[in-house]
């Protein structure tokens, strides 16, 4: 079986190795050229852990290839799948230019049966006009062929996309005929031989999927700062307050963690997009709309408290941060709680001291030289007023708290996501604050 896959971020890349690797032939598009010529000499753009080893791997064996042509392989393949961006614009909505410019393509230059699948995050009705714009280009040639399309959302999460999509716990399909169904049913058919966890739907039904468990999920989240933010004000213990909550198992325990704010390149857009939708369709998510607001408040919570800790006095105090990226195990930095801290503690006058295993390359093609870059963890603490942990990356999970009071000049630590034990910062000298 013989696939493309256009676009080589996070999804269309991680997609495109994962079928490989299951023996599907893969071709990967882009329209970067640097980009492809990077793939092309085994360069890979993205941190992701397992990534790279399978990329190699597949394209030794000749079942991975990269290219900036589309329309020289789609004689070739069955299925194209859509992988493109959809940025937000600015009233929030998902731009579908390039998921459309993908669709035209197609309809331009096909010359018998694809089907055409959107694996991007898009909003419900864009396969209506995916489909709208193949059959436009078909009949401005005079052509009667035959397509179908279809909606797969991913549910990958960064830093462990590779296994979500070798292990899904679910795929969900969107499809309007028995034909299209057969052929995604055989493509994932490799993943599914010890439990079958496909879930055929309706395409808009498939569409609202992503965006609904995206929103979900940061709602939990939210939710979680809201109630951790009052814990504080009323003497309650924020942890304790998630173990009750997560032993009843209508809740659960995941996405209970209180911390200083959601990021990432999912949950931001996919809230705005989805609050955008309903707006457009003459409805207000009032919940999203009180999510969104929560979480843009939570960025700033950990400057908030750092200020209060020396009364407002900040300027010319150095700051260290332990952490840049959105989350561990990327290098993803969109929406990320730093960057608001750093734009917060730079127009203040301090010294920000910064420190993230992965993601120093990145913070630097974002914010320059307005922070200074560490070595590694013990680098950025050297005379600091102050540490901030934003990013719960594992190496930072036992310092030796020796070496912090010796090399810091202030002993104030404030933990962006709870992983330090309260008491043993207070038996070792340190002020200690906390989310909740």
């Amino acid at each position: 079986m013989k696939i493309a896959i256009v676009g080589t971020g996070y999804v269309g890349l991680v997609s495109g190795t994962c079928f490989s690797e299951m023996g599907i032939d893969v071709t990967c598009v882009d329209v970067n050229q640097e980009k492809i010529e990077q793939l092309q000499q085994g360069i890979i753009p993205i941190y992701e852990p397992g990534l790279e080893d399978m990329v190699h791997k597949n394209v030794k064996a000749g079942r991975l290839r990269f290219t900036t042509n589309l329309v020289e392989i789609l004689d070739e393949v069955e299925v194209v799948f859509s992988a493109v961006g959809t940025p937000p614009d600015e009233d929030g909505s998902a731009d579908l230019r390039y998921v459309l410019e993908v669709a035209r393509t197609v309809g331009r230059n096909m010359n018998k049966y694809l089907v055409v699948v959107t694996k991007s995050t898009v909003p419900v009705g864009t396969a209506i006009k995916v489909k709208q714009a193949i059959r436009e280009e078909l009949d401005r040639r005079g052509a009667t062929l035959d397509f179908d399309v279809a909606s797969n959302p991913e549910f990958l999460k960064e830093g462990a996309a590779v296994e979500d999509f070798m292990r899904p716990d679910r795929v969900v399909v969107g499809v309007e005929c028995d034909r299209a169904k057969e052929m995604m049913a055989r493509l994932y058919r490799p993943f599914m031989l010890t439990n079958d966890r496909m879930i055929f739907t309706d395409i808009p039904s498939a569409e609202m999927i992503k965006y609904a468990a995206n929103s979900m999920l940061a709602t939990r989240i939210s939710f979680m700062n809201d109630v951790a933010n009052l814990c504080e004000l009323v003497g309650a213990d924020i942890n304790m307050v998630r173990k009750g909550i997560g032993a009843d198992t209508r809740i659960g325990q995941k996405f209970l963690y209180a911390g200083c704010g959601y990021g990432g390149s999912c949950f931001p857009k996919d809230v705005k997009a989805l609050i955008k939708t309903a707006e457009q369709n003459g409805y207000e998510m009032q919940v999203l709309k009180a999510v969104e607001s929560v979480n843009e408040r939570q960025k700033s919570v950990l400057f908030r408290k750092f200020v209060n800790h020396f009364d407002g006095d900040v300027k010319g105090k150095t700051v260290a941060l332990w952490g840049l990226a959105f989350k561990p195990e990327t290098d993803d930095m969109r929406e990320a709680p730093a960057l608001v801290l750093i734009d917060l503690l730079t127009r203040e006058g301090t010294t920000v001291r910064v420190y993230d295993p992965i993601a120093m390359e990145e913070c630097k093609r974002r914010v320059g030289d307005k922070v200074i870059y560490c070595k590694d963890m013990y680098d950025a603490i050297v005379d600091a007023d102050a540490l901030l942990l934003i990013t719960e990356w594992k190496e930072f999970r036992v310092p030796s708290w020796s070496v912090l009071k010796k090399a810091m000049r202030g002993c104030v630590l404030i933990d962006g996501r709870n992983i330090y034990d309260g008491k043993e910062l207070k038996k070792n000298g340190f002020d200690y604050y906390k989310i909740g």
